[in-house]
């Protein structure tokens, strides 16, 4: 149907809901398209009907560099004979340690086409010396047989670790290597005593892709098995419920890193399946990168438009003056889709002001839910909503099921052909991941916008894996109470931790933004300032009130003096706190939390 609203082509949200017990399943009503068996075959439809299309841009000094899809089979199809030529298969994974690039997506569909499994990981483990132990226990792990960088005298000091010592190291600019490396032009020469098209008739939708790390917050990374099966029924999922991405070739201005599933599955993924034109923004939403990104949108705007909330928040702080960004973002775009948190309201309702302004309708504004383990996109809004905050409804082929509390809050479980068969080299964690019916679980939280409306769709709801319980019994919402303590004292801090297991009242270990903090007064640890304590004990004391129950309740608060470390895993690549690594790493602290008499303590 043609929504009223966008003039898209879209599919309104249609769902069964069955009694399973106490246990609820929801399911799309909407068919599923057709299902490749593998990426490589989306490469040759349209290396055949578009060939001259530019699949993939990065920029090159001022201009830019352009890959046609029929430049990117050729280049694939060589990468996969000089693999084969190396003896190399689904034993002998390719670890990227770079971050976006053209030859990195070259690279990762030549070893696709061949059936050898890559493992692109996030380049600060390799850029900053703190995060090597994390490149180090991925090494140990997948025993990579290859290893490719953008700039080997950039990622010198991580290519000279004994863990590659026996790796063949591969590089697109090989000056200032530590040893010896492979020019990237030498696996594009190929390999005469191998057949392109017998290497791809070995592969299928059970050949594993990817091996894609978790981002560890509550435990240590675990390799993803990503399928070519779970790739490519995602995008038949998304394109089900989206059929205007199929009317004509988007394109997207992006810089979603490629080791996580949002950027490297879902959205590269979703250029390929469609014909798509690719553009690798080298900015980031950060004060010191996002110049970059608005040159990038200016020169090379998008149909689509994926983002986290703050990205899409700096970019709405550019627009207000940047009306030339303004114009080219909005004048062609169908779709703005974001994930990773919540967008804020206001961000929200500003880009639907300006997209009113520029074009006079209003774009596809939608969010989804998925993990890594889910290739990622499970539930997704497919239809307009006019506000933040909802993840929507099951893609067809995928079923989810609900375990309701007494107050209707449900544990999600998911089952689908995007869903992963396990975890790398793990039986023990793949064993834990399903339940007796092969449901994953995935620890997270959900309610339903109305009980009596599954329609209308789900919202997130924390993650049930971070709830606890204190002394009495009671459990504890960290996730939900988490993200209230930080609006409640936004502006004087960076993060917080929820703390109370087995304690009898719920405390917080504070992050302070560091502007906030008043002279150089610590404690073993923990920050005494009075002029800070009072500001957020006053907070707590407005959110006290509020409080409905001691699950709700926080009681006690200690402001920390050093930052989460990533050298010590406290953060994870994605930026998110790994709880588990900060309470384990600062028990002390955590001790002190609970003493009435300590003077860093902060009491309401």
């Amino acid at each position: 149907m043609t929504d009223k609203i966008t003039g898209l082509n879209l599919r309104a949200h249609a769902v069964e809901m069955t009694q399973a017990g106490d246990n609820l399943i929801l399911t799309s009503k909407i068919p599923l398209d057709p299902v490749v068996d593998r990426t490589a075959d989306w490469l040759h439809k349209w290396a055949r009907e578009t060939p001259d299309t530019v699949f993939l841009a990065e920029r090159a000094g001022d201009a830019w560099r352009e890959v046609t899809y029929a430049q990117a089979l050729t280049a694939v199809r060589a990468i996969a004979t000089s693999l084969a030529g190396r003896g190399m298969g689904q034993e002998t994974p390719i670890v990227i340690m770079s971050g976006n690039s053209i030859d990195h997506a070259l690279l990762s569909f030549g070893a696709q086409y061949a059936g050898v499994p890559t493992v692109p990981l996030a380049e600060q483990y390799s850029l900053i010396p703190e995060a090597h132990g994390r490149l180090i226990y991925v090494l140990d792990k997948v025993k990579p047989a290859m290893a490719f960088v953008d700039d080997a005298g950039r990622y010198a000091a991580a290519l000279a670790l004994s863990q590659l010592d026996e790796v063949e190291i591969v590089a697109s600019k090989t000056d200032g290597a530590p040893g010896a490396v492979t020019s990237f032009e030498a696996l594009l020469a190929g390999d005469d005593s191998h057949d392109a098209d017998a290497l791809l008739a070995t592969t299928g939708p059970d050949t594993v892709a990817k091996i894609l790390f978790t981002s560890g917050s509550s435990s240590d990374p675990k390799g993803v098995l990503t399928t070519q099966r779970m790739m490519c029924a995602n995008q038949s999922q998304m394109a089900s419920v989206l059929p205007f991405i199929k009317e004509r070739a988007p394109r997207i201005c992006d810089w979603l890193p490629w080791n996580h599933v949002f950027g490297g599955s879902h959205n590269v993924n979703m250029m390929l399946a469609h014909g798509g034109t690719l553009t690798i923004d080298a900015g980031k939403p950060t004060k010191k990168l996002f110049a970059e990104t608005a040159r990038s949108i200016i020169e090379r705007p998008g149909t689509l438009s994926f983002n986290v909330p703050v990205g899409f928040a700096m970019l709405v702080a550019e627009m207000e003056t940047n009306h030339a960004l303004r114009e080219v973002y909005f004048k062609d775009l169908d779709m703005i889709f974001y994930a990773g948190a919540s967008l804020p309201q206001d961000v929200w309702t500003r880009l639907e002001e300006m997209a009113l302004e520029v074009r006079g309708k209003l774009p596809l504004m939608i969010s989804s839910w998925g993990m890594t383990e889910t290739a990622p996109a499970t539930i997704m809004l497919h239809e307009p909503i006019g506000r933040s905050g909802v993840v929507g409804v099951p893609l067809p082929g995928t079923e989810v099921k609900l375990l309701p509390d007494d107050e209707m809050r449900c544990e999600v479980r998911v089952k689908g052909q995007n869903i992963m068969p396990g975890y790398f080299a793990d039986s023990v964690k793949t064993a834990e991941a399903f339940d007796e019916d092969g449901f994953l679980l995935t620890g997270d939280a959900m309610r339903f916008v109305d009980n009596d409306d599954p329609e209308r769709g789900l919202k997130f709801d924390g993650r049930v894996s971070e709830d606890f319980k204190l002394l009495t019994g009671t459990w504890v919402q960290a996730g939900k109470l988490r993200l209230d303590a930080l609006d409640g004292l936004r502006g004087l801090v960076q993060d917080v931790v929820i703390c109370g297991h087995d304690r009898d009242a719920i405390g917080l270990f504070v992050f302070p933004r560091p502007d906030q903090v008043h002279g150089d007064n610590t404690s073993d640890g923990a920050v005494i300032d009075p002029i800070l304590q009072a500001q957020i004990e006053e907070r707590l004391r407005d959110m006290a009130k509020a409080a409905t129950g001691s699950a709700k309740r926080i009681s006690r608060a200690l402001i920390l003096a050093e930052p989460p470390s990533l050298k010590d895993a406290e953060v994870t690549d994605k930026g998110s706190l790994n709880v588990r690594k900060i309470m384990t790493r600062r028990a002390t602290l955590l001790e002190r939390l609970y003493d009435n008499e300590d003077p860093a303590l902060i009491r309401v």
